[in-house]
């Protein structure tokens, strides 16, 4: 019997990615809980030639989606990162790794592999003096090519 997968199970994490030219980019420690994007398509146009039936398709190269992540804000792990990359977004690039847990470790034949993803956006939190929900931030990364 295939043993299904819950929304929990997927994890993402991030670590800067080396050789650019500013190198000070924040690590930030632990699991992203949400991970959304990601998907891959490839744009086509249909030619009809000089009256044909049935066109021609002609398929452009596929592209990646952006990557959002998102989790909870906990003031010691990710307020002094999250205050360094402030100023950095849209100059600070970054390895990302998507992976499925079995019984809380990571299964690394599930692994998806983004290296050299650039920091696009920052979503930081809300706050709402009447709500007890957690605080959550979200970073968003535009894909490059996938890694071999």
């Amino acid at each position: 019997m295939a043993k299904k997968l819950s929304q929990r199970q997927v994890v993402a994490t991030i670590e800067p990615a080396l050789g650019h030219a500013v190198t000070s980019f924040p690590r930030f420690e632990d699991y992203w809980a949400q991970v959304s994007g990601g998907e891959i398509t490839a744009a086509v146009e249909k030619v009809y030639d000089g009256g044909a039936r049935f066109p021609e398709t002609l398929c452009a190269p596929a592209d990646i989606g952006d990557i959002t992540l998102t989790r909870h804000y906990e003031t010691t792990r990710d307020g002094a990162p999250l205050a360094v990359l402030r100023p950095l977004v849209g100059e600070a690039y970054y390895n990302i790794t998507i992976v499925e847990l079995d019984c809380d470790l990571a299964n690394p034949a599930s692994q998806r592999l983004y290296t050299d993803a650039l920091c696009v956006g920052m979503t930081e939190t809300d706050g709402d003096a009447s709500s007890g929900a957690p605080a959550v931030y979200s970073l968003t990364f535009s894909i490059g090519p996938l890694a071999a």
